[in-house]
Parts: structure tokens; sequence; C-alpha cells
């Protein structure tokens, strides 16, 4: 829906193929004229799966699935979030009420190692600020699979010092990229040699390009490994880190 949300008209309409939306419902918070925010979850939830078996709602209509099994629990955030997309799940109590606007809930996100290629950077080489990574596609292509959150200090001379400026032909040579994922705001880069490549920490949640939503924490530079030995473009959260 991010993405939809920020094409053009023209766009629009091959973006709805291209990104299909479902509705996915984990709360109902008023019922016939009937406000339902102080009732606590518990109640709510029930009202919600009778709206959903009395009215037969089916595709595009989703009861988003809910456990008080702390087994299940972990076995969604082990294996659902592999699904592209899917990046954690999200503990509630039975007996809060909805509190607009308020932090009642805990969002838990499954995060892991993975390595990504240092195509630019913000700031100078001497000292980057964050890092824009990439990875090749099947056609040997460096395609942009997001940036990492702004380096501490200590990483930034790390890095500062094994980065060069990079050589005529770059393949991001006058592409932009978004400040956050989905965002029309760019970011002011420096293009540098792609053959540095970076260790990072990164959720689950990847769009179907290949591209991750979130910035990912850097965590070390991999001089052990070169460039091919990343995973390739659209494969995810897919770890390599060794």
């Amino acid at each position: 829906m991010q993405r939809r949300a920020a094409a053009r008209g023209r766009t629009a309409p091959g973006l709805v193929a291209r990104w299909p939306a479902c509705f996915v419902a984990f709360d109902v918070l008023q019922l016939d004229g009937v406000e339902l925010l102080p009732r606590p979850y518990r109640e709510r939830r029930a009202l919600l799966e009778e709206l959903f078996t009395g009215h037969g709602l089916s595709a595009p209509w989703t009861l988003c699935p809910m456990t008080t099994d702390l087994a299940t629990a972990r076995e969604w955030l082990e294996s659902w979030t592999d699904v592209s997309g899917v990046e954690g799940i999200v503990a509630k109590g039975l007996n809060q009420p909805y509190r607009p606007s308020a932090r009642g809930w805990t969002k838990v996100r499954r995060r892991g190692t993975t390595e990504a290629i240092i195509g630019a950077i913000t700031g100078t080489l001497a000292r980057p600020q964050l890092l824009v990574l990439g990875r090749h596609d099947p056609a040997g292509r460096l395609r942009g699979v997001g940036r990492t959150i702004p380096l501490r200090p200590e990483q930034a001379r790390q890095v500062g010092e094994h980065l060069a400026a990079a050589d005529p032909g770059h393949p991001w040579e006058g592409v932009r990229f978004a400040s956050t994922w989905g965002s029309r705001d760019v970011l002011d880069v420096v293009l540098v040699r792609p053959d540095l490549v970076a260790e990072v920490n990164a959720d689950r949640a990847v769009d179907r390009g290949g591209e991750y939503r979130h910035p990912m924490r850097f965590k070390r530079l991999r001089l052990d490994v070169t460039a091919e030995d990343v995973p390739r473009f659209g494969q995810g959260p897919a770890a390599a880190a060794g």
C-alpha cells in the first residue's frame, strides 16, 4: 500500500496488478454504531470473529490469526516471517482497551544478519553517515536493496578507511534513492566503488522486488568475501554471514 500510495496517477493501475492488496482485519473498534474502544481485546476479538463467520467473509477479506499459546507464537515468528512482507508478530494484552495514539502493544520483529554491497554513501568518503546497499541481479546489474541507519563514529571511521571514489560508469549514475522506503524524498549520495561488502542486521520486511522496507544496522565490513559472494537481488533476508 505504501508503494501504491506514493505512485503517480498514470502508474497506479499497473501497480494494482503488480502489488494486489488484501484487507487484513486484526481488531474492530465500532459495530452497528456502538464504540468498542473501552472493551477489552478479548471481547473485541470475539466480535470480530463473529463478523467474519456471520458474513461469510473470504479473500480479499482476511482475519488476522491470533493465539494465546506461546509455542504457536514462536513457530509463527520463525516460519511466517519467511514470507515476503511479514516481519514479525504483535503481542497484546487480552484485557487491554484500544487506546488511540498510545503505545500499548509490543511488536516483535525477526531479524538476522546478511550481506550487501556498498554502492553509495551519504556524508564524505572519510566520514560516511549511512550506507546505500545493493545486490547483483541475475543479469549482473547492481540493484539497490536499501540503506543503513546512521553509522556510529567508530563504524564511520572503519568504513571510511576502505572506501574509494566511484570510477566512471558506476551502475548507479543518475539513479535517485528514496530517503525511506516508499518515500518521494531522495538522499544526497556519493557513489563509491562497489567492491566493499557490509554485514548488516535486517528484519524480514522485504518487498517483492527485493528491497528492504526498513533501514538496516551496520555490523561490520566483510573484507574476507567479495561482491560475488553476496546473495543475489531478490533473495531477501537470506543469511550469508560466517
